[in-house]
């Protein structure tokens, strides 16, 4: 079974704090106004608790979703047993549809990352929506191409970029898809996404204790803050200059 939850509490709705996300993201938003009120009308919701199981690897494709609330963690195991997160996917980013295209069976297990609002839409009603609107595809070509384009960019980065550059960059993405204003300064910003260090070495291709050592260069330099609860970016202009160290 592609998808998991739990009925008990589940609530039929987005809250407005769930719709803002779905909304305003770039590419739904681009949509019509007709074929985004079809997709929302077919869609239902499920809410899951941190790390519990979304899809899982080897099962069919059975739903095209979004991230209203949390996030979405792909991820694989190793041969030898290893998790490895692959990517995180912030609000208003949508998942599942290449699946529907192909009919290949998943490629990666996806589990909540935090408390997560997914949005789901069946493959029937998928199906029927791109029936009766044409526009769906093209719209879905440019969805893979911002992915692609995404995936070499972070492919180049791994091969040519040091770790220090890769770092400032992936902290970089975080603050755009999971910043919010610190509650102690305002021109500080807190990724919202909680990871620990093995999860971040994770997405740069490096040890935990490589990237633990950046984190104290960078915060000795002022351009972050490691707290409990999270990174806080302080400078964000530091930041960008040693995204863009190539030595």
């Amino acid at each position: 079974m592609s998808i998991e939850h739990e009925d008990d509490g589940d609530d039929p709705v987005l809250g407005p704090e769930e719709r803002k996300p779905i909304n305003s993201d770039r590419w739904f938003s681009s949509l019509s106004p007709s074929l985004r009120h079809d997709i929302l009308r077919l869609t239902f919701v499920r809410r899951y608790k941190d790390g519990q199981l979304i899809a899982a690897r080897g099962d069919p494709c059975e739903h095209w979703m979004a991230c209203a609330k949390g996030a979405v963690r792909m991820s694989s195991i190793t041969v030898a047993g290893k998790l490895v997160a692959l990517t995180y996917l912030e609000p208003g980013a949508w998942f599942g549809d290449v699946g529907l295209f192909d009919g290949q069976r998943n490629t990666h297990d996806v589990y909540a990352h935090g408390e997560t609002t997914v949005l789901c839409l069946a493959r029937a009603d998928f199906d029927k929506i791109l029936a009766a609107h044409a526009e769906l595809y093209q719209a879905l070509l440019r969805l893979q191409a911002r992915r692609i384009r995404a995936l070499f960019g972070l492919v180049e980065d791994l091969n040519a970029l040091p770790l220090r550059a890769r770092l400032a960059r992936q902290l970089i993405y975080q603050v755009r898809a999971y910043g919010v204003p610190s509650l102690t300064d305002s021109n500080h910003v807190r990724i919202g996404l909680q990871l620990a260090q093995e999860e971040l070495a994770q997405l740069v291709g490096a040890s935990r204790q490589r990237v633990n050592q950046e984190l104290k260069a960078m915060e000795r330099e002022q351009a972050i803050r490691v707290e409990p609860e999270g990174l806080v970016v302080i400078d964000r202009a530091a930041l960008r200059r040693i995204s863009d160290a190539t030595e």
